[in-house]
C-alpha cells in the first residue's frame, strides 16, 4: 500500500488511514485519549487550549498572495523561512508515529469542492475531522488527491524564543502550497476554522461568496441563511424541526445556490437542553466528539450548565445525526437573510428590517458581542466588529465579500433582518438575554414573510425599521427601550454603541456612501 504521509516528507509513519468512527472511537479509548458518555459520545479535555488562539495564527506573507491578503491583526503575516522551520520541526517530532488520516471535502458541490486530507496525532481530533469534512465514497477514495494537508500535533510545544512564534503553539497557513499547520493545540476549531479559512481565500476567484453562516431550508423549497460569530445561535436557530437543516456554520453561494462546505456541525453546548434544542441534544451519541464538557464519573451523565473547563463546550457530529439534516448539503437561492448578532449592550432592537444598503453596512460592520470562551482570554462578553461576520476566517479584503453579496442580494430579492440574540432590559450583567422561544417566534415571521405585512417604526439612533408587532412575541420586547427601567440610561448606552459603529465604518475605505443608512448619533432620542 502506497503511502498517505512520504509526500510532504513523513517518514517511517504507522499510517492508521480512513478509520471508521467506530474504530477511531475504540482506539481513542485504549489510548486513554477520552472516554464516553452515558449516551455513547466519546468525551475529551482539550487542555489549555479550550477556544481559537487568534494571536497564534498566522498566514504565510509570500510574493503570490501578498496583495490578496487583508493583512493586520487578524491576518498576522509570518514568513516562508519560519513556517519552513516550524514545519521540518513538527515532521521531525511525527516522524515514525503512528499517525490517524483522514481524506475528505470541504464543498457539498462537486463543482467547487476542495480535497483536504488531514493527518493526526490524536484518535479523537481525527474523528472530529472525519465527521465534520464531507466523506467520499469508495469510489473517490480511489482518485482522492489531497488539494490541502493539514496537520496536527497537538504534543507538539514551540519555542517563541527559537521558533519565531509567539507562544508555544501556532497555526500557520501557506496558501501557496495549501499546507495548514497546528501545534500544541487540542481544540478540533482550529482545524476546522483552517479549512475554512482556505476555502473563503479561493472561493471568490471563483464566483462564490464563502459564508460564515448556517443554512436550512423550509418545505416550500425557500431557504434562508443566518450569519452570525460563536455564540450568537446559528446552530440552534438552523437546527428547527420543522425545517430542513443544509448546515450550521460554513456555506458557499454560487451562481446556481447555496451549499454546505462540511459534513457535519461544531455546536456550542454550554447550557444545552433537550427543550429548547432538541435536535442538538439527540445528536450528542456515539459518533459524537464532546469537547471540555464536565460528566459525572459515575453514571457519565454531562452536565451543560457547568462551565469550569471553559464556557466555550463543544460537541462535533455528523450532520446525518440531526433527523431532518438534507445529505446533499445545497439548496436554491435564498429567499431571507437573518444577521445575528449577541448585544451586550442590550440597546439593539430584537429584530430589524435591513433595506439592501443597511445588508451591505452590517455585513461589513460585523456586530456582535465575543462571548466567554470562544478565544482565550475572553471572560465576559466584549463588544466587537467582525466583518462579514466572521473576519477571523476571511482572509480577503472585507470589499471582495461584500461586493459578491450585494450582487447575490439584488439579483435574488433576498429579505434581510437583523435578529439580537443578545441582552434586553440593561447590558450584560444587568438585563437578562432574550430566550430562544422568542428569537425562534421572530425567525419564523421573517422566514415565512409575516413580517412584511407588518408595520414599522424607525430606530431614532439605528436607522433600521422595527415591527411594532409580530406573532408570539410581546411587545415590549420589540421595543429595547422600553425593557429598560431606566429610559435615560438606555438613550445613553445605545448613543454609546452608535459611535462605535461610526468610528468603526470609518476604518473601510470606498463605502462612505453606506455610512448615512448606518447608526446616527445627531438626532433626538
Amino acid at each position: 500500500m502506497s503511502s498517505h504521509t512520504a509526500y510532504i516528507g513523513l517518514e517511517g509513519v504507522q499510517e492508521q488511514y480512513q478509520l471508521s468512527p467506530a474504530v477511531l472511537v475504540e482506539m481513542a479509548l485504549a489510548r486513554h485519549d477520552g472516554i464516553l458518555s452515558d449516551t455513547g459520545a466519546l468525551v475529551v479535555e482539550t487542555g489549555q487550549y479550550t477556544g481559537r488562539s487568534p494571536n497564534d495564527r498566522f498566514i504565510v506573507d509570500l510574493p503570490s498572495i501578498h496583495d490578496k491578503i487583508d493583512w493586520g491583526k487578524v491576518n498576522k503575516p509570518i514568513s516562508n523561512e519560519v513556517f519552513n522551520h516550524v514545519f521540518e520541526k513538527m515532521k521531525a517530532y511525527l516522524n515514525r508515529k503512528e499517525l490517524f488520516i483522514f481524506d475528505g471535502y470541504g464543498g457539498a458541490d462537486p463543482r467547487y469542492s476542495m480535497p483536504v486530507r488531514c493527518i493526526n496525532e490524536l484518535a479523537s481530533q481525527n474523528l472530529f475531522i472525519h465527521q465534520l469534512l464531507r466523506r467520499p465514497t469508495e469510489a473517490q477514495l480511489k482518485t482522492f488527491e489531497p488539494e490541502l494537508t493539514v496537520l496536527c500535533a497537538p504534543g507538539l510545544k514551540l519555542d517563541p524564543a527559537t521558533d519565531g512564534v509567539n507562544s508555544e503553539a501556532a497555526i500557520m497557513l501557506n496558501l501557496e502550497r495549501k499546507i495548514l499547520l497546528i501545534a500544541a493545540t487540542q481544540y478540533s476549531g482550529e482545524m476546522k476554522k483552517g479549512v475554512f479559512s482556505t476555502l473563503n481565500y479561493f472561493m471568490p476567484d471563483r464566483d462564490v461568496l464563502p459564508m460564515h453562516c448556517s443554512a436550512n431550508v423550509g418545505h416550500d423549497g425557500r431557504s434562508a441563511l443566518f450569519f452570525g460569530l460563536s455564540g450568537t445561535g446559528k446552530t440552534t436557530l438552523s437546527a428547527d424541526p420543522d425545517r430542513i437543516l443544509i448546515g450550521d456554520d460554513e456555506h458557499g453561494w454560487s451562481e446556481t445556490g447555496i451549499f454546505n462546505f462540511e459534513g457535519g456541525c461544531y455546536a456550542k453546548a454550554i447550557k444545552l437542553s433537550h427543550k429548547n434544542e432538541p435536535e442538538i441534544w439527540d445528536a450528542i451519541r456515539f459518533g459524537a466528539l464532546s469537547e471540555n464538557v464536565i460528566i459525572d464519573p459515575i453514571t457519565r451523565i454531562p452536565n451543560y450548565d457547568d462551565g469550569s473547563l471553559t464556557e466555550n463546550t463543544r460537541v462535533g457530529y455528523p450532520i446525518e445525526f440531526i433527523p431532518n439534516a438534507d445529505l446533499s448539503g445545497m439548496a436554491p437561492h435564498p429567499s431571507t437573510i437573518i444577521f445575528l448578532t449577541a448585544d451586550a449592550f442590550g440597546v439593539l432592537p430584537a429584530i430589524s428590517k435591513l433595506t439592501d444598503e443597511q445588508a451591505q453596512y452590517h455585513f461589513i460592520s460585523g456586530y456582535t458581542s465575543k462571548l466567554a470562551g470562544t478565544e482565550r482570554g475572553i471572560v465576559t462578553p466584549q463588544a466587537a466588529f467582525s466583518t462579514c461576520f466572521g473576519s477571523p476566517f476571511m482572509p480577503r479584503p472585507s470589499a471582495v465579500y461584500a461586493q459578491l453579496l450585494k450582487h447575490r442580494i439584488q439579483k435574488h430579492n433576498v429579505n434581510v433582518y437583523l435578529i439580537n440574540t443578545g441582552w434586553q432590559g440593561g447590558a450584560y450583567g444587568v438585563g437578562e438575554r432574550i430566550s430562544i422561544p422568542y428569537t425562534r417566534a421572530m425567525v419564523t415571521a421573517a422566514l415565512e414573510g409575516t413580517l412584511e405585512s407588518q408595520a414599522f417604526t424607525q430606530h431614532p439612533v439605528f436607522n433600521v425599521l422595527v415591527p411594532n408587532s409580530c406573532p408570539g412575541v410581546p411587545n415590549e420586547i420589540l421595543d429595547p427601550k422600553a425593557s429598560w427601567a431606566d429610559k435615560g440610561a438606555y438613550d445613553q448606552a445605545a448613543l454609546k454603541l452608535a459611535q462605535m459603529f461610526i468610528d468603526n465604518f470609518k476604518t473601510f475605505s470606498n463605502v462612505d456612501h453606506l455610512e448615512a443608512v448606518g447608526p446616527q448619533i445627531s438626532v433626538s432620542v
